[in-house]
């Protein structure tokens, strides 16, 4: 498989070192010059350097401001994407801009589960209606540094979980982009951007990131909880999303999918 990867952050870095020598017969790699020197593969610093290379699938793991200027031209390029910074979806516009590329280029925009689990069920239930979802958001004060929360709370003087947030997804995407993108995953599998419910806590006890959703449906209810650990390079990102974007990587050249 030839690769294309948007940013070589935490992320970027991680996925590389977690995929086998032989796994990519080629990698292709969007970075601002200087940032990925030690690279084991081609870097280009254009969009349109990116797109010439032609990719099999494009991962996009570089932050919100940089999904319009890249994935759009990918997809009407026709190139496969998988989206990372899901929450960027919150904006309406740029998400009908995007269905509207995948289209014109005969791609899909495939939106990895991330760091949370029950995104199939939540999916599969959506198309009966009567979805309640309701998020809850938790992780250490210093997972909240360099965020507005710093403007809500005293970030270092918790002694106790303190909810800082309260409000939809579409909300919290835009307010919270680096730390949100759970929330617009669940939002976007299930009861939408502007219904889905969400709180987000500072919990000096926590040691990793607390993701706890519920839903409510005709079809039935269920109640999930998952405490990720933080990656090693970001508090803000938990190490499951890294896995995810591997499983999506691996599904789409394996002769399984799962």
């Amino acid at each position: 498989m030839h690769l294309g990867l948007v940013g070589y952050g935490n992320i970027g870095r991680s996925l590389l070192d977690l995929l086998d020598a032989g796994e990519l017969s080629r990698l292709t790699v969007l970075a601002r010059p200087g940032k990925a020197p030690d690279l084991p593969g081609e870097v280009v610093d254009t969009v349109a350097d990116l797109i010439a290379a032609a990719p099999d699938l494009l991962v996009e793991c570089a932050g919100h401001a940089a999904v319009r200027e890249t994935v759009l031209p990918a997809l009407k390029a026709g190139i496969d994407v998988v989206l990372v910074s899901i929450g960027a979806l919150s904006d309406p516009e740029l998400e009908r801009d995007l269905h509207a590329a995948a289209e014109q280029g005969g791609a899909r925009l495939i939106l990895p589960a991330g760091a949370i689990g029950g995104i199939d069920l939540l999916a599969a239930m959506a198309p009966a209606g009567g979805l309640e979802v309701s998020y809850t958001g938790t992780k250490p004060p210093q997972a909240w540094q360099g965020t507005p929360a710093e403007d809500l709370i005293d970030l270092g003087a918790l002694t106790t979980a303190a909810t800082f947030f309260s409000g939809s997804a579409r909300e919290v995407a835009r307010t919270f982009p680096k730390n949100a993108n759970v929330a617009a995953t669940l939002a976007l599998a299930g009861a939408g951007m502007d219904a889905t419910r969400v709180e987000l806590v500072a919990d000096p006890a926590a040691t990793g990131n607390r993701h706890a959703y519920r839903v409510q449906s005709p079809l039935g209810d269920y109640e999930i909880r998952i405490d990720n650990r933080a990656s090693n390079g970001n508090a803000k990102t938990s190490a499951a999303t890294i896995y995810s974007v591997l499983r999506e990587i691996r599904n789409r050249k394996g002769p399984v999918v799962i």
